[in-house]
């Protein structure tokens, strides 16, 4: 089916089961998204690094991390493959999907999929309750943490590649940004002065 086919018509989550296994596509109010083409390879380090940062710290904790793909079905019409989750209620976590909103949702940005990203995942992730919402820009280096307070984001908090990006969804859990990013650590360069 062409992707001009898929957007003249409403999709339910049983429509997308039967969809080609090769082809990535999320559902929002209905509307398919084309998630062609893969990633770029910053894309995915970044992802695996926040991942694997988020797995360490959670290692022993009730809350459970994932990573794309793997459905996260929100209702019949809204079905996403987030970059990173966090889920800390168990009775979600299927053998095939995500039933229900993941406490932590984290997006890495790409040309094609940042505006979708940054306004109807946003909404969509309000709509349902995510407790966290994180944008990773991979070309500037920054962060963008939306938190749910009173069921609405606020303004994001921003971060910069050197900083710790606290998590609010996650108590005591802080990610050091320039793993996730690759680069130098703040004071890196910077020697101890040891004086008698």
């Amino acid at each position: 089916m062409s992707l001009a086919a898929k957007i003249e018509k409403r999709f339910s989550y049983n429509d997308y089961l039967t969809w080609l296994d090769g082809e990535r596509w999320e559902l929002i109010d209905g509307v398919a998204y084309n998630m062609t083409p893969a990633p770029s390879f910053k894309h995915q380090r970044i992802a695996g690094n926040f991942y694997r940062i988020l797995g360490n710290k959670l290692s022993g904790k009730s809350c459970i991390p994932g990573i794309s793909p793997i459905d996260v079905v929100l209702s019949e019409f809204d079905v996403v493959q987030p970059d990173v989750l966090v889920v800390c209620d168990k009775n979600k976590i299927t053998t095939a999907n995500i039933q229900g909103a993941p406490d932590l949702v984290v997006e890495i940005l790409s040309p094609s999929t940042a505006i979708k990203d940054k306004r109807e995942k946003k909404a969509l992730y309000e709509r349902y309750g995510v407790r966290e919402y994180i944008l990773i820009d991979p070309t500037e280096n920054y962060v963008e943490r939306f938190v749910l307070r009173d069921g609405l984001y606020g303004v994001p908090d921003i971060f910069g590649p050197q900083e710790i990006l606290p998590l609010n969804s996650l108590e005591g859990i802080e990610i050091p940004l320039w793993e996730v990013f690759e680069v130098e650590a703040p004071n890196a360069g910077i020697k101890e002065n040891n004086n008698p």
